[in-house]
């Protein structure tokens, strides 16, 4: 792809998407972040007057840098939401079958962010939260047939703006992970499992139900540390002191997994919605606002699998296909988690997980993760 195509056209700008990009310094993360979002339209995106939601992504328990929602992203939206007015501000995360999302908010310092916003966190999963079964207008690729008696969805997300924050990282299954894959954690519940055979066509599933039920939508990515190689857990850090937002959840991503080397078009789920005019996956049809990332390539690796992946795709696409039902919707299920749990949780976090994290903290990030541990040292 020629420079040129990563920077602005001024033709046909009516019906191109935008993508701000920037590069930050963790001296200058809060009013980067707050720059960010006036780039990429944010008072456009998010009409006033309703409630907002913060999808944070937990990933993993353990704090792990590049893998889940970083608390000076956390923090600066915020921030910047309340300096624009809008109240109500909801974070919301679910858990997944391996992550405990309570203990992945006190290990990534998430809590100590919410404590000094006066915001508290929604557990998807807890029992107060009504889940309604919904019926979208669009017609869809596959979540009807993967739940035949009906697609099950927040009651509290109808109604409510949604800011998606993401990081950037690669993905075991999607090639990259961002703000489209991040829906997979609210919108579904505990059997979302069930959908990872035709995990791109249920993202895009879910990107045409987020537009009907949200008044506006919109993401916010930290690139500062990102994760390559068989994500979204078992990654090799980068610092890349980047941040992306956009109101194009498909553009978006398209912009991260340029950086990353990838080509955008030939990842399904990009490509469909794309197709489908859910949003704009070719970066030729982007405008990129902020920095210049033209010559940018962190030639990161799209398929990397660990041994834990490469099991699981032998059932999803592989020989095992036809056990597909017995292995992971029958009662027999739980033995899938307590591989996981043991390889992950287990083995690579304490072998090698933990070297990562070891070096990471010597990085000045590092050090601004440490301040965010508590409510009396996180940075004004």
């Amino acid at each position: 792809m020629a420079a040129s195509d990563l920077q602005e056209h001024p033709d046909n700008d009516m019906t191109r998407s935008k993508v701000a990009v920037l590069h930050t310094t963790p001296r200058t993360i809060i009013e980067d972040y707050a720059r960010l979002m006036d780039l990429a339209d944010i008072r456009s995106a998010l009409p006033q007057g309703h409630d907002t939601l913060l999808k944070i992504n937990i990933s993993w328990q353990h704090y792990f840098p590049g893998c889940s929602t970083t608390a000076w992203q956390f923090d600066a939206v915020i921030r910047k939401l309340r300096s624009e007015g809008y109240t109500g501000l909801i974070p919301a995360q679910n858990r997944t079958v391996v992550v405990d999302p309570k203990v992945g908010a006190v290990r990534n310092h998430l809590t100590p962010v919410a404590e000094k916003h006066g915001v508290e966190f929604t557990y998807l999963y807890e029992p107060g939260v009504e889940w309604i079964r919904y019926e979208p207008k669009t017609p869809m690729r596959v979540l009807d047939r993967v739940f035949p008696d009906g697609i099950i969805i927040p009651a509290m997300f109808v109604g409510k703006n949604a800011i998606h924050l993401p990081t950037t990282k690669t993905h075991v299954f999607t090639g990259i992970t961002g703000a489209m894959k991040n829906a997979f954690g609210g919108l579904l519940r505990d059997n979302r499992h069930w959908t990872h055979a035709v995990i791109h066509e249920t993202l895009v599933d879910l990107l045409a139900i987020q537009k009907e039920i949200h008044p506006g939508l919109f993401a916010v990515m930290d690139g500062t540390i990102a994760g390559d190689g068989p994500g979204p857990r078992a990654m090799v850090p980068h610092v890349k002191n980047t941040i992306l937002a956009s109101a194009d959840q498909v553009a978006i991503d398209a912009i991260e997994a340029r950086l990353m080397g990838f080509d955008p078009m030939s990842m399904d789920f990009i490509r469909m919605a794309h197709e489908a005019g859910l949003g704009v996956g070719d970066p030729k049809e982007i405008e990129i606002v902020g920095d210049d990332i033209s010559g940018i390539n962190w030639h990161f690796h799209e398929k990397q699998d660990t041994f834990a992946s490469r099991g699981q795709k032998l059932i999803y696409w592989g020989p095992l296909k036809p056990l597909e039902r017995l292995l992971l919707r029958t009662w027999i299920v739980p033995w899938s988690f307590w591989a996981s749990r043991a390889y992950h949780d287990g083995y690579w976090f304490p072998f090698i997980g933990k070297k990562r994290v070891a070096a990471m903290m010597k990085t000045p990030w590092g050090e601004l993760f440490r301040r965010y541990g508590s409510v009396e040292t996180i940075p004004n």
